[in-house]
């Protein structure tokens, strides 16, 4: 099979991985981590794993030319930290549904400016997809039929995690244009967004979290590498075969993944709502997936 073939099977398989975050994330919150610290041991675990990688099997990949680096500053503070950043804001300042869904608007964000700077074309299957995607983010999130409420602040908020969450796309797409490799823009984004948030999360009690014992230890790993590396570097070679537009609609397989392991691993229940909104998830999948 040629890679190009394969290359919607790997943005699927990013999404999944970011689908499973949230057993990450309970735990550390569990063990009294805020976001943004669990934000710093994603990106400071992910550049770790990756620099000791690159400099025992490939550490011709490490090397970035300076009048590039604008590539990176925009994958790892554009959009890494300035996405986080946004979407945990949001969170404060409304419904996490809510957030969630201001968050979906990326694909759409994408499309537009792939279209835009990239010349990728609209056509009716991508558009449809990409409508579906939306609409299925929408039920799996649960806000339709709750009562909730939406400030300026949360919605600008949310609209920005969007955009630095599609931004991820836009920069990823003129690193690979200038011939570096997805595990190179990988360890870069995640070694600016490290440096970035490093000042704000507090290092003795994250240190103290993560070295408690070889548990804790070995899950910081697993983190990374599942939540991080993984994905990433699969989205981003993804990224090389197939349309922007297209990766992050299929990306959205995201939230249906989080709500499957919701219901299998945590106890939570799954509406009607939330049914519906995986199968128009998946069925802008199979959309995406049929020739144009």
């Amino acid at each position: 099979m040629n890679r190009k073939k394969l290359a919607p099977a790997a943005v699927l398989l990013a999404g999944a991985l970011w689908g499973s975050m949230g057993i990450f994330v309970r735990r550390y919150n569990a063990q009294g981590l805020e976001s943004l610290q669990i934000v710093g041991i994603r990106a400071v675990g992910t550049t770790i794993l990756l620099f000791l990688y690159l400099m025992a099997a490939k550490r011709d990949l490490l090397r970035i030319r300076l009048r590039d680096l604008w590539c990176f500053l925009g994958t790892g503070l554009l959009s890494i930290l300035f996405f986080n950043y946004c979407y945990f804001k949001t969170i404060i300042l409304t419904d996490l549904s809510v957030a969630a869904v201001l968050l979906y608007t990326a694909p759409s964000m994408v499309m537009v400016m792939s279209a835009v700077l990239f010349k990728e074309r609209f056509h009716i299957k991508k558009v449809l997809a990409l409508i579906l995607a939306f609409a299925g983010c929408v039920f799996v999130t649960g806000i339709i039929g709750s009562k909730v409420t939406l400030s300026v602040a949360g919605m600008i908020t949310g609209l920005g995690s969007g955009l630095g969450y599609a931004l991820y796309s836009i920069f990823s797409r003129y690193a690979l244009e200038r011939g570096y490799s997805s595990m190179t823009i990988s360890f870069y984004t995640f070694l600016i967004a490290g440096i970035g948030v490093l000042p704000f999360i507090g290092g003795n009690e994250v240190a103290g979290v993560v070295f408690a014992g070889p548990g804790n230890f070995f899950f910081t790993i697993a983190f990374a590498l599942v939540s991080t590396v993984l994905p990433y570097f699969v989205y981003t070679w993804g990224l090389q075969h197939i349309e922007n537009g297209t990766a992050s609609i299929l990306a959205s397989v995201e939230p249906v993944v989080a709500t499957i392991i919701g219901v299998a691993l945590f106890g939570e229940t799954l509406s009607g709502m939330e049914m519906i909104g995986i199968v128009l998830v998946l069925a802008s999948i199979v959309i995406c997936n049929g020739k144009n």
